[in-house]
């Protein structure tokens, strides 16, 4: 059995231009989603894994995330001073949420040099990495769906999601074959190859790479290996796809609904879908949508 997963890279240091202008100042993963920011959806998901060592790649401009998950003395007094104990409660539960450190990216040159800013503080372990901008509705934490996974098997797995053949060019796409799991049929596959946004006709399926990894430690010397390409970035796929020569790399369709956050449109549908199963605001927001006219 591999070494008890414990730490999660969330890469954050890009300038999120698909959210412009309200990303013009303040970071992509620090937009509210209903009541808290995309960030804190994330590191709710680790927790909810047992996965409490969160390591945070920043650069300039995002010290905001930083502030957020802070003690916050002045604003916990004034809330317990006005009897606010609820939200005093809710403050203070996300500073006590997790270990957190952060970790500079002077320069945006892709998610696999990201991933590899992590690598003096995730060291000789297995950890996750997740994108903080993709949001997942699910009972049960995707990361802990992959983390079982990635337990029962001891090697990297890859979340993986179908999409419709008209969208597959917009992501990473696996080949691969199913492999037997816990006796479900269509969730876990062993993979073969992966290609990074392949015209609909070239495609090797319909199963496409979202935003939750979980990577054995090797990974960083694949990553030493791997070309940069266009832009002098460094993708985490092609890493991957070197890594994949010499272990092996399974993929596993998760159960629960993926909505692009870092997008216009995915993040109003996260908002609608969010809202409505909101304990405080669900039903008034139902009603709401019942009476609007179109």
């Amino acid at each position: 059995m591999p070494a008890q997963l414990r730490k999660a890279v969330f890469p954050c240091a890009g300038l999120g231009t698909r959210f412009l202008p309200a990303t013009k100042a303040q970071p992509k993963e620090m937009l509210t989603l209903v009541d808290k920011p995309l960030i804190q959806y994330g590191v709710e998901e680790a927790l909810g894994a047992e996965i409490p060592d969160i390591i945070v790649i920043t650069s300039r401009g995002k010290s905001s995330i930083e502030d957020h998950f802070d003690f916050s003395p002045e604003l916990e007094a004034a809330l317990e001073e006005k009897g606010k104990m609820n939200r005093l409660a809710e403050v203070k539960a996300i500073s006590d949420l997790i270990n957190i450190c952060f970790v500079r990216q002077k320069r945006a040159l892709g998610l696999g040099h990201a991933v590899n800013c992590a690598r003096d503080v995730v060291g000789n372990e297995a950890f996750a990495v997740v994108l903080p901008d993709d949001i997942i509705m699910s009972r049960v934490p995707v990361l802990k769906q992959m983390k079982e996974v990635h337990e029962a098997l001891g090697a990297s797995v890859l979340a993986l999601m179908e999409v419709p053949k008209e969208r597959i060019s917009a992501y990473g796409v696996v080949d691969a074959e199913p492999h037997p799991y816990a006796g479900t049929e269509g969730r876990l596959y062993k993979l073969r190859g992966m290609v990074e946004k392949p015209k609909p006709e070239d495609a090797p399926s319909n199963l496409a790479i979202i935003g939750r990894y979980i990577l054995m430690p090797e990974i960083f010397g694949y990553l030493d290996k791997t070309s940069t390409g266009a832009g002098g970035e460094l993708q985490l796929t092609d890493g991957l796809r070197n890594m994949l020569a010499d272990m092996p790399i399974y993929g596993y369709v998760f159960e629960g609904t993926r909505y692009d956050a870092g997008d216009k449109f995915g993040y109003l549908e996260a908002t609608i879908d969010y809202a409505l199963a909101h304990p405080e605001m669900g039903e008034r927001f139902r009603e709401f949508l019942k009476n609007r006219r179109f």
